[in-house]
């Protein structure tokens, strides 16, 4: 009976922690994130502009903004997927995976998809965070399958 006892209060624990929301990180600030997409390394810009915990899964934030190449302006909605979280002290790193989707627009409308790393260090003394660094790897593919790029993009 000690032993059940035991697995319920620690399952129960478990399952009551919740990932802390750190929505306000994919946000940047308010800064769009820059980069690269294609062989020809386009300029690409990616801003932010909602982002919230899902209600339904702590690990998972629900995002929508924009996408500036060229002249090229679209808007996009969807998601961060953490992933996997590493602590050291002073040091923390999060990784994890995204999918944006651009509202289709024609040729030039599709999906981000990619993995991120998110690296941070933090302050004890302010308990804040004083830097950090976000990047994201991955693809973007048109709708209609008739482009596919590499895309690169970091914060400011």
């Amino acid at each position: 009976m000690k032993k059940f006892l035991f697995f319920f209060i620690l399952f129960s624990n478990f399952m009551g922690a919740q990932m802390p929301d750190i929505s306000m990180v994919w946000l940047n600030d308010s800064m769009p994130y820059t980069g690269t997409i294609g062989n020809d390394k386009k300029e690409i810009k990616l801003k932010i502009t909602t982002s919230e915990q899902s209600k339904k899964n702590d690990q998972e934030y629900l995002v929508s903004g924009y996408s500036i190449v060229d002249q090229n302006y679209t808007k996009f909605e969807g998601k961060f997927l953490i992933n996997k979280y590493k602590d050291a002290s002073k040091k923390g790193t999060v990784y994890g995976q995204y999918e944006l989707a651009e509202e289709i627009k024609g040729k030039h409308s599709g999906k981000f998809i990619g993995k991120f790393i998110y690296t941070f260090k933090w302050n004890k003394k302010t308990e804040k965070i004083d830097a950090q660094y976000l990047e994201l790897i991955g693809d973007w593919k048109s709708y209609d399958g008739s482009l596919d790029f590499r895309t690169r993009l970091k914060n400011q």
